[in-house]
């Protein structure tokens, strides 16, 4: 899947009830997207029998999702890493603060100009970093970077299964014109047709 170009970086808070399961806010504006990098770690297993490899089982574990973004403001380091801000409405960031696990949705531009779409159904990020320089004879630009633990949901779908990821891309066979245009105004949740 080639791309070449990223925008749209949204996030939904998670609001959890006694068991766990995940209830999507309305998605907002994170920031600019510059950079999105998903790092995958897979949990593999090998049954061996009659002296060879009779079955190899592969699951999602855990990813890592490493954001580059132009800015990220108040509203949106108070609702990932759980920083705060004080009556003088500066952003506070202590050791003991952490963030809720929230949703995050982004689209990538494929060479054909078409869009593929995507929502990772539960991150916690960690602290921004920042890299910061002297200004010298060129201007260079610093901006933040933002990691995150990329996780399952504990909310099953249709198939009784605990999605990580969806995605999609405008224009493929079968995708309802619905499904790329509301994309952003709510976390996707799968649809499977119950059949007899």
């Amino acid at each position: 899947m080639a791309t070449i170009g990223m925008d749209s970086l949204f996030y939904s808070k998670i609001t959890e009830d006694a068991s766990g399961i995940e209830t999507y806010g309305t998605p907002v504006s994170l920031a600019r997207a510059i950079k999105a990098d998903l790092a995958i770690e897979l949990s593999e297993v090998t049954l061996y029998a009659d002296d060879g490899a009779a079955y190899v089982i592969k699951e999602f574990k855990s990813g890592t999702l490493t954001l580059g973004v132009d800015d990220i403001g108040t509203t949106a380091a108070q609702d990932l890493t759980g920083a705060v801000t004080d009556d003088n409405g500066v952003l506070i960031s202590a050791s003991e603060t952490v963030g809720g696990s929230v949703a995050v949705g982004f689209r990538a531009l494929k060479p054909d100009n078409r869009y593929r779409y995507f929502w990772l159904y539960r991150v916690k990020f960690g602290v921004p970093s920042v890299s910061l320089q002297t200004k010298g004879e060129t201007i260079t630009f610093s901006t933040p970077t933002i990691e995150g633990t990329v996780m399952r949901r504990m909310k099953t779908d249709a198939n009784n299964k605990h999605p990580w990821k969806s995605e999609v891309t405008e224009g493929d066979s079968g995708v309802p014109a619905e499904v790329i245009t509301g994309w952003f105004s709510q976390v996707y949740e799968p649809v499977f047709v119950d059949t007899p």
